[in-house]
């Protein structure tokens, strides 16, 4: 039976410093390989050179595909591009961001808790936001081994306290005690080896840049009644333990990660989606499909009177009056436009009710926040996660306004033509 042969350690802002402490202080016939991820900019340069100054006796190499996984070797990853471990060798990935950044703490740890099993131990170092928490929740699945950075060591303490919400790990320790006790856990014999989750390898697919159909994705991930701030598209949401994660098609990311994004205003997104529909009724039309064009074309004229009917297009002294195209509709485009209004409404009432669920959920966090406050225990992690619940909260609430803005647009442009559609 194999050791623990698997070491894979993630960190952003505030990592380094633990990571040197911990790699000086490893011996020179480890009998593991270990494989790293830091938040790289897409054009960043010098993290080999400062990694491999840290880790004295162990040989450093950047990362590329195919490259054998020898023991006593450490590999890092290259930016713009998520590592990947298979079985035996690494893999560079060109699948979408995740958690706003590639290469990402998640992939490499899916990947290595997929091939590899209870034979890896995870390691969360200092860094914001919460990448790495989803992955290391995946390691311990598959019966691996989690250690985190203690949050009051840590220069950046967010992503080592979302690692500890997320899942039950075996260690949590200053930076500077870890490379101490890696040596230990890589010798002893890992345990059973347990069922992989088939969303743990379908994830690993995604993040080496394989197409995924919708229909595979929908048997992991539920659509959201909520579009993603920075791109536009309809989020897939799953629940992974503690951690809310969504997938859509410029990337995935946390609950908290989607809070955080800059807000665009409804504007651009009627602007962006328009552009979308444009472009797929384009398509159409050059297929010879006049049906699905049709439909297309009726999509393409609600957007184009919503931008009109916008109030930052108000602002701007744009003409608040739809185009003459868009004033005639035939019997074809007063169905597409009832059936899109009946859609968003169904939108809203998911939404009305998830957002319900959420206001209960937040509302029992802070009774036990109260608790905890009257019994004199350590509330940190409490607010943390009430703090989160509230942000998430007030992220699909302005989603709703959006679907209201939506079906407002459409109940005023399609009722006086409702019945002709019936």
């Amino acid at each position: 039976m194999p050791n623990r042969d698997i070491i894979v350690i993630g960190g952003s802002a505030g990592a380094v410093p633990a990571l040197k402490d911990i790699l000086r202080r490893l011996p020179a016939d480890l009998p593991a390989a270990i494989c790293i991820v830091l938040h790289i900019p897409a054009q960043g340069v010098g993290i080999l050179s400062t990694v491999a100054t840290a880790a004295g006796q162990l040989p450093v190499r950047r990362a590329e595909s195919g490259m054998a996984i020898e023991n006593g070797h450490v590999y890092l990853a290259v930016p713009d591009h998520h590592l990947l471990i298979d079985d035996g060798h690494l893999v560079l990935g060109r699948g979408p961001r995740e958690n706003l950044t590639r290469p990402a703490i998640d992939p490499l740890f899916r990947s290595a808790a997929l091939h590899y099993g209870p034979r890896v131990i995870g390691v969360v170092l200092s860094g914001m936001l919460s990448d790495g928490a989803a992955g290391l929740g995946a390691i311990k699945r598959c019966g691996g081994i989690a250690l985190v950075q203690d949050p009051q060591d840590a220069m950046s303490g967010e992503m080592p306290l979302r690692a500890l919400e997320a899942t039950t790990v075996d260690l949590c320790m200053p930076g500077a005690r870890m490379g101490d006790v890696l040596p230990n856990l890589v010798r002893e014999r890992p345990g059973a080896v347990l069922p992989i989750p088939p969303q743990i390898a379908l994830e690993v697919k995604i993040a080496a840049g394989e197409r995924i159909s919708s229909d595979a994705l929908a048997d992991v991930a539920d659509p959201a009644p909520l579009t993603c701030p920075a791109c536009g598209s309809v989020l897939s949401g799953s629940d992974m333990g503690h951690v809310v994660r969504f997938r859509h098609q410029l990337g995935a990311h946390t609950a908290d990660i989607a809070s955080k994004q800059p807000e665009d205003s409804t504007d651009e997104a009627l602007r962006f989606a328009l552009r979308i529909i444009e472009q797929h009724a384009e398509r159409v039309n050059r297929s010879g499909w006049p049906t699905i064009a049709r439909m297309y074309d009726a999509r393409r004229r609600i957007s184009r009177i919503c931008r009109h009917d916008s109030p930052r297009h108000a602002r701007i002294g744009c003409s608040g009056a739809p185009d003459a195209e868009g004033a005639a509709m035939d019997d074809a485009d007063c169905a597409n436009w009832a059936h899109q209004l009946r859609s968003e409404r169904r939108l809203l009432t998911k939404a009305e009710f998830d957002i319900e669920q959420g206001r209960r959920r937040l509302r029992k966090q802070q009774d036990l926040l109260e608790r905890l406050q009257r019994a004199g225990h350590d509330t940190r992690q409490a607010e943390h996660l009430a703090g989160s619940l509230e942000r998430t909260l007030v992220e699909w609430e302005r989603h709703r306004g959006l679907i209201e803005q939506r079906i407002d647009y459409l109940e005023r442009h399609v009722a006086p033509h409702e019945s002709r559609a019936g």
